[in-house]
């Protein structure tokens, strides 16, 4: 093996409760992608190497009504058993929750003041998603609690002393926003770890996203929020991609919070050279915002064999990203988002980590 590592490896096991059963896309049912092996291929790339595994413990309800609606929670919590109690799994045999219906402002008057939470549940699930292509079964909720536990342990390994702890999040969050799921996403991981981190900071703490797609539930909502800068560089939304009407450059931070919100978009193909010379401009950025805290959500989707983006970053490249930001010297929480080629998804975090640690020791 080409490095040793010594970061934490914040684990839970119940992240193999949620079996997606595919994605729905177009009206399309395919297999998809975001599967229990990432987590299990990670894990077991980084344990060789000699990272220490850290069981998450089980956090209270402050870690999510931090970064959550307690409405979306609380139907995330009953969204599989409302649905089997309608008969939906038999008749007409959907054996996960699907949204039908989705309340468009387009539909609904202007006076219309908060929506009601919909009687059926077919109607519920467009109430709180806002994709087709994040389905729930029956054990999504307990997985995606236990994302959380798993960002927040990190989190407070981080904000006690410890240089790094990485959380082997599955499912993902960062596309989660604060009322809504979508983008295989249910619940933020990555803004939870801010919001535990910062709590020990007497500065704003700086969330820097690498995923191949925008980070637009993590700069939803730390929108409006001083506390918390919030950095992504991705696949240009106007190009086509994923979350389509948000990730612009032009966003830069609510009216309460301007400046403390920054994107970098990158064309179809970019590889090593663009995509570095990005990630150091928001470590720039951060440090020179006087970030006291560092989240980083690691995506692994931008290297060249991930099927889900269209750009081509490197092995080496994900180790030079790993350097620079951990050349920031900051407590810092490494929380895993996207990532989906199995063959490559292990050496790619490993990677990654292996750049951090060489520069934060």
């Amino acid at each position: 093996m080409e490095f040793d590592l010594s970061i934490p490896i914040v684990w839970s096991d119940e992240h193999r409760l949620h079996e997606p059963g595919g994605e729905i896309w177009v009206g399309v049912r395919s297999p998809g992608t975001e599967l229990p092996e990432r987590a299990e291929r990670i894990r077991a790339e980084l344990t060789a190497r000699g990272c220490p595994l850290v069981p998450a413990t089980s956090q209270g309800g402050t870690a999510l009504a931090a970064v959550h609606d307690a409405e979306l929670t609380s139907y995330l919590e009953t969204a599989w058993d409302g649905w089997r109690q309608a008969g939906l799994d038999r008749d007409p045999g959907q054996d996960r929750v699907v949204p039908y219906l989705f309340p468009h402002p387009g539909m609904l008057p202007a006076e219309a003041g908060p929506l009601p939470v919909p009687a059926a549940a077919t109607a519920r699930a467009g109430r709180f998603a806002y994709d087709t292509m994040t389905l729930i079964g029956p054990g999504t909720w307990e997985a995606a609690r236990a994302a959380i536990d798993v960002a927040v342990t990190a989190a407070s390994m981080a904000g006690d002393g410890a240089p790094a702890a990485y959380a082997c999040c599955r499912p993902p969050g960062h596309h989660a926003t604060r009322s809504a799921f979508g983008g295989s996403c249910y619940l933020n991981n990555a803004a939870a770890a801010a919001a535990a981190l910062r709590s020990t900071r007497s500065a704003p703490v700086a969330v820097i996203d690498v995923d191949a797609h925008h980070g637009n539930g993590t700069q939803s909502i730390f929108w409006d929020d001083p506390g918390v800068l919030t950095a992504s560089v991705h696949i240009d939304p106007g190009e086509g991609w994923f979350p389509h009407f948000l990730g612009f450059e032009h966003e830069t931070g609510g009216d309460h919070a301007p400046g403390t919100n920054r994107n970098i978009t990158l064309e179809h193909g970019t590889g090593d050279g663009p995509w570095l010379e990005a990630v150091a401009g928001l470590a720039g950025w951060a440090a020179g915002q006087g970030a006291e805290g560092l989240v980083v959500a690691l995506g692994v989707d931008a290297a060249l064999a991930d099927p889900e983006s269209p750009l081509r970053v490197s092995a080496a490249g994900y180790r030079e990203a790993g350097r620079l930001l951990g050349g920031l010297g900051l407590p810092a929480v490494i929380v895993q988002e996207g990532g989906y080629d199995l063959d490559s998804i292990g050496e790619l975090v490993g990677a990654t980590l292996a750049g951090f640690e060489s520069a934060a020791t």
